[in-house]
């Protein structure tokens, strides 16, 4: 009879072998939901970018001008959610669930005031910022009050990310999956609401997502804190104050994280603000390409999960060969998968644009850029998970110094270069030769580097 996921993580735990096809099972079965919530989330900013953007080119400028600013905070939220949920992973392997839930209980006090403020930040800057990105009068508006909602709404997607990153770094993949995928057709709900019946337009998207993730952030939490066969709090009381320890081996994960995540957030506003001068038709085509690209990328990132899952409870249960194995199987997985997504994105390139806009403008240029961009899809993916399996093992440092490193060294460069010439064809061919380079570096250290050094002590 074929085991299920609790099963085989029960494996890793207790050290049992496993063989080549349950880890493949069991790798499959941790990936799907959340490739399925990765996908239905792109398909969520597809219809969002799509509602947005049959309002006119203007509109989708104005969300695309503030888009990359807008990353960089998800990822600084990002970064510290991973800095305690490795632990997390590290516990659960080591079958120290109590130790598990003390990470838990910190996570949520430290996660709700870094929260707080970068939604206060990123209230203050939210009028300066078009103008800083080389926005003109005609967006500058729109964009600034989409930001600040955003901004306001980041406290609802730092807990609701925060809960689901401990859910599935228990091996519980489907309840965020189903919660992710339910907060896409709320969001596509109010934000139909809002755009169009309460005629709100590029606000009402803004009102639409923030709502979407309230309600998700609210259930994300019961399931984690009350429902959790592992991780809930309900019944297990316990000291929610921060300790050092915890917060020290948080930063010393999540800070690299969140550095990456700074100057690669910088790059992209340095990437917009190269954009920016090619015009209204470029903005917007440059923005909307990047979510239909994002139909091909989410899978690997789906599938990252999972290998940031088998990999830190693998080091947590000391089993340095089934880690091993888990990493080069998520990696080929993950560039197979990516690589069909992105032959199918080459063939259906302008029947997505036009989904997307109306305007021919538009279209002909998004579908020129997004088949540059499909070439470098097979290497994209092994960096995506490459990275996941490096998070799992708690080694951030190097890998994102590689990522800056081929950000700007490389990316920035190649677009600052291009682009005058080539306009925006130029800064994504820059952006493929670069995603290229970086996943032949993140393949190298896979094969050659110490990310492993955790599992060898």
């Amino acid at each position: 009879m074929a085991k299920n996921s609790e099963e085989l993580l029960a494996y890793i735990r207790e050290g049992r072998t496993m063989t080549q096809g349950e880890k493949l099972r069991l790798i499959v079965s941790l990936s799907l939901p959340s490739i399925l919530a990765q996908i239905s989330a792109t398909v969520m900013f597809f219809i969002d970018a799509s509602m947005v953007g049959h309002l006119g080119a203007k509109a989708s400028a104005s969300i695309g001008l503030v888009e990359t600013t807008g990353w960089l905070m998800g990822g600084l939220a990002s970064a510290a959610n991973l800095g305690f949920s490795v632990q997390v992973a590290h516990f659960i392997g080591a079958s120290d669930f109590e130790a598990a839930r003390r990470v838990l209980r910190q996570s949520l006090v430290c996660c709700f005031i870094w929260a707080v403020m970068i939604s206060l930040t990123a209230i203050a800057i939210s009028h300066p910022l078009p103008y800083w990105l080389g926005g003109t009068d005609d967006i500058a508006s729109d964009a600034s009050l989409y930001f600040a909602i955003i901004g306001i709404c980041g406290i609802f997607f730092q807990m609701e990310g925060l809960a689901g990153s401990m859910l599935k770094c228990s091996g519980n993949m489907k309840i965020p999956s189903i919660l992710n995928i339910g907060m896409c057709v709320m969001d596509v709900c109010f934000n139909y609401l809002f755009i169009y019946i309460l005629d709100m337009g590029v606000k009402g998207a803004a009102m639409g997502t923030g709502l979407a993730e309230l309600v998700t952030a609210a259930l994300m939490l019961y399931f984690l804190l009350v429902r959790s066969k592992m991780l809930a709090l309900k019944g297990r009381p316990g000291p929610f104050k921060p300790k050092s320890d915890t917060v020290t081996t948080a930063i010393k994960i999540g800070a690299p994280m969140g550095l990456q995540h700074m100057l690669m957030g910088g790059a992209q506003i340095v990437s917009t603000i190269i954009v920016a001068p090619l015009g209204t038709v470029a903005i917007a085509a440059h923005s909307l390409a990047i979510t239909v690209e994002s139909l091909c990328y989410m899978p690997g990132f789906g599938i990252a999960e999972a290998a940031t899952t088998l990999v830190g409870q693998g080091i947590g249960a000391g089993q340095r060969l089934l880690t091993r194995s888990f990493a080069y199987m998520s990696v080929g997985l993950g560039i197979a998968v990516m690589t069909f997504m992105g032959v199918l994105m080459w063939v259906f390139a302008p029947e997505l644009m036009a989904i997307m806009s109306p305007v021919d403008e538009i279209i002909a240029l998004g579908a020129d850029v997004l088949r540059i961009e499909a070439w470098a899809e097979p290497l994209f993916a092994a960096s995506i998970v490459c990275n996941g399996v490096f998070i799992g093992a708690a080694d951030t440092i190097i890998p994102s110094a590689m990522s800056l490193a081929s950000m700007w060294a490389v990316r920035l460069t190649l677009a600052a270069t291009l682009a005058p010439r080539f306009g925006l064809r130029g800064v994504w061919t820059a952006m493929a030769i670069e995603l290229a380079f970086r996943g032949l570096i993140f393949l190298l250290r896979l094969c050659r580097g110490n990310w492993q050094k955790d599992i060898d002590q």
